[in-house]
């Protein structure tokens, strides 16, 4: 055959040979080989891949990008896009789509995902997929069970039903989901052509302290922020990250290494009929394990390989380095309960307010939350809403303002039962509303009167004077319950300056919500 790149090409004959054969493969199949690489110094069109992640607490950005990242080596013109930012009717140009959501809530899709979702499931009017490739990587909870993965359940059905060839089968992961994330992310790029060899550096990328690799802080503060006749229990808990460097943004959240109450240890060796002088069995119960719900399990049932791992805690960050260099504050509502006979106690909270003394270590990491970030123009009015431990960003907000000057406005709005028992923060809150630091602020104490009144109630009715905030620019926040408080907060925002307002805001990231 006479070749097709002649030698006067401005080629190396290295690149002239390959291209020549690459040609040639292409004349005889009527394609290029997926994932085909041109020698160094030459140029070709790369096979697209769009790696969409829908994500509230990072954790689905994070394998997303990877994945691109892994498949740009591979050969393709991969990206990682939030759902927000693609158009549902630019999927059918879009010939490869791998998917990576998480569950939010109740089983709801995560904030950067609604709007997506929506746009796929408006009958009439959504994109037919035919000739799309693609896969679902879904994070959840099995803590969860109704609602488990179920996001990345739902997308998985819709694309199938909009034409979509599913490569390979959807992945439902636990909170341990590095493994099954891994073997879906080889097996999905595998099936669409990238070339097994490519490997990406592992995120040793993550310089410092991680989640792999946590410092062992000191706990330097645990004071109770609720009185003693309120029904509730809430910490103002302070590590001190003395020497390791450490640095946060306020927003972020603090990565807590926890282990079980020795008493509940005890009771689990002894009702599983458990050699009690095995200290090996026991350290393992401690720390590496969940071992709750086999608290009143018939013996018998103990099985190393069907105990979930004991997972590091996440909480949101209530302080500013600004504020307190070589420190991180957290507020923890302590949780206890019993439930048919059996007393039942936070793993986390309790460990934190309870078990681990002062000066004694633990191991934390930050959790970047680059979806919940003050505005960079300092001048910008921002609204809080933070009931409960929800407080716990909006300190950090609030002293972060403080130290760095911003002059833009600030309004708070607090929950909680009483006021005189649980207005968490009251002091610093009441400092700052007198200094004007705090431009607003409306509380909702819901047991201070017969009939209850929540932050949505305040909001109403503070409509007129929310809205004019919002139309001049404001950013909105709320922090705290995902499956009732979160949900009517919204439903309220949604009521006061309509639909369209909320769904704009939304995409300019103007609407940022932390809630769990």
């Amino acid at each position: 055959m006479v070749p097709l790149i002649p030698e006067n090409a401005p080629f190396s004959a290295e690149q002239r040979a390959w291209l020549n054969g690459f040609l040639a493969g292409v004349l005889s199949r009527g394609s290029a080989p997926a994932g085909a690489s041109l020698p160094a110094g030459g140029t070709q069109h790369q096979e697209p891949l769009l790696v969409l992640y829908g994500s509230q607490s990072g954790n689905a950005e994070a394998v997303a990008k990877k994945i691109a990242k892994r498949a740009s080596a591979g050969g393709f013109s991969a990206r990682a896009a939030s759902m927000d930012t693609v158009a549902a009717s630019a999927l059918p140009a879009e010939k490869n789509v791998l998917v990576v959501t998480s569950t939010w809530g109740d089983g709801d899709m995560p904030d950067n995902a609604q709007s997506f979702w929506t746009s796929i499931n408006q009958n009439g009017s959504s994109p037919k997929l035919k000739g799309v490739r693609y896969s679902v990587l879904a994070l959840g909870d099995r803590n969860y069970a109704d609602t488990f993965c179920l996001a990345g359940r739902k997308i998985d059905e819709r694309f199938a039903e909009l034409g979509a060839e599913r490569v390979v089968g959807r992945a439902d992961c636990d909170v341990d989901f590095e493994e099954t994330a891994e073997h879906w992310s080889s097996s999905a790029l595998a099936a669409l052509g990238v070339a097994p060899a490519a490997k990406v550096t592992e995120e040793s990328e993550e310089v410092g302290w991680t989640k792999k690799k946590p410092f062992a802080a000191s706990l330097k503060a645990n004071n109770r922020l609720t009185s003693k006749d309120s029904a509730k229990d809430t910490r103002h808990i302070v590590f001190s990250l003395k020497g390791s460097g450490m640095v946060y943004e306020v927003g972020d959240a603090l990565g807590v290494y926890v282990s079980n109450c020795p008493e509940v240890v005890d009771l689990v060796i002894n009702q599983q009929g458990l050699d009690a002088a095995d200290t090996e069995l026991r350290e393992k119960l401690t720390t590496q394990y969940e071992i709750r719900h086999l608290l009143g399990k018939p013996r018998g049932e103990f099985s190393f390989e069907t105990l979930r791992k004991l997972q590091p805690r996440l909480y949101s960050i209530a302080s500013s380095l600004n504020a307190h260099p070589e420190e991180v504050h957290l507020t923890i509502g302590v949780v206890k309960y019993e439930d048919g006979g059996v007393q039942h106690k936070g793993v986390a909270s309790t460990f934190l307010s309870e078990r681990l003394a002062l000066n004694e270590t633990t191991g934390v990491f930050i959790h970047k939350a680059n979806h919940f970030r003050l505005p960079t123009d300092t001048d910008v009015p921002i609204i809080m809403v933070g009931p409960g431990t929800g407080i716990a960003p909006f300190r950090a907000f609030l002293e972060e303002r403080e130290a760095t000057r911003s002059k833009g406005k600030n309004w708070l709005f607090f929950g909680d039962q009483r006021r005189a028992s649980d207005f968490l923060y009251h002091e610093e809150i009441t400092a700052w509303l007198q200094s004007g630091h705090l431009t607003r602020l409306d509380t909702a104490f819901s047991r201070d009167q017969e009939n209850k009144v929540y932050v949505q109630d305040r909001m109403r009715q503070s409509a007129d004077e929310l809205k004019r905030w919002i139309d001049g620019g404001a950013y909105f926040y709320v922090c705290g319950d995902a499956k009732r408080m979160a949900k009517d907060v919204d439903a309220a925002l949604r009521e006061i300056v309509g639909e369209s307002t909320v769904e704009a805001m939304r995409k300019e990231g103007r609407y940022c919500r932390d809630v769990y």
